[in-house]
């Protein structure tokens, strides 16, 4: 198993990422999907938990070969996608991938939100043993380098400037300046149980998951002025609206839609998009 805990800082307040996130995470999915490829909704519904309260579960299809490395691709069918199981119990939620051709293969990814700038050391309850293993890595929205196919000007965050709330641009230091503050803090654990090929394929699932969230933050940020002052009940028709156009693009060629899926409250989607 390979284990990390990311740390990705928001210069937002815990209630306003709830909005944000979920406004992030219907525009991206839709922007990342093409014809036969991208995230397909398949259920949405109320969930409960004796712990975290009321929630929603959602799963979703991940459709993505093509985005996959040449070594991947050589052992997986052309027809092939990830499930999605997620609890969302915000501001704690529970993501799962699973896909049934590589069954020894799974990600387990745990997050909570906090109004801090990621200075709790231990927000999991990680046991000493996991601790022992555990890889802390921040990511910075701001500065973090971003590949350069999808670097886009107007998602500089050390350009853009939201006319709505007036936040950015963002300095080097700004994690420690910046008022307001939160930080997700979110616990990745890979499994692929495989002699000769777990280590390559974990490190891959762990890099990709960085990468996916470095872009959706800093777009989260760039789109403030799209989603700033939306209520739940808003979002909830935006992220309706965006499904039912994000499905009929991914299964164009599949030659049946699901039925209309109710919004989406998920706290992790933006891990596999």
């Amino acid at each position: 198993m390979h284990l990390k805990e990311y740390r990705i800082c928001m210069p937002l307040t815990v209630q306003e990422y709830r909005i944000g996130q979920l406004f992030m995470i219907a525009k991206h999915s839709h922007e990342q999907s093409q014809e036969g490829e991208g995230v397909e909704v398949v259920k949405n519904e109320p969930c409960e938990h004796e712990e975290h309260g009321k929630g929603q579960f959602t799963e979703k299809r991940i459709h993505l070969s093509s985005k996959l490395p040449q070594w991947i691709r050589s052992m997986i069918p052309a027809i092939f996608y990830i499930t999605e199981k997620a609890w969302n119990y915000y501001p704690y939620t529970r993501t799962e991938y699973t896909c049934s051709f590589i069954p020894r293969f799974s990600v387990h990814i745990t997050t909570k939100y906090e109004d801090n700038n990621g200075s709790t050391e231990n927000c999991h309850n990680l046991s000493e043993e996991e601790l022992s293993q555990r890889e802390v890595d921040f990511i910075d929205i701001v500065s973090d380098p971003i590949d350069e196919s999808k670097y886009k000007e107007e998602e500089d965050l050390t350009k853009v400037k939201s006319t709505k709330t007036g936040r950015g641009p963002f300095g080097k230091d700004w994690r420690d300046t910046t008022s307001p503050v939160m930080c997700s803090y979110k616990v990745v654990r890979c499994f692929f149980e495989v002699w000769g090929l777990q280590t390559k394929v974990e490190g891959y699932a762990q890099r990709s998951c960085r990468d996916v969230n470095l872009l959706g933050h800093r777009q989260a940020i760039s789109w403030m002025d799209e989603w700033i002052g939306m209520n739940l009940d808003d979002i909830r028709a935006y992220e309706t609206e965006m499904n039912k156009k994000t499905n009929q693009k991914v299964l164009q060629d599949v030659g049946e839609l699901p039925t209309e899926c109710s919004p989406c409250e998920v706290g992790d989607n933006v891990d596999a998009l």
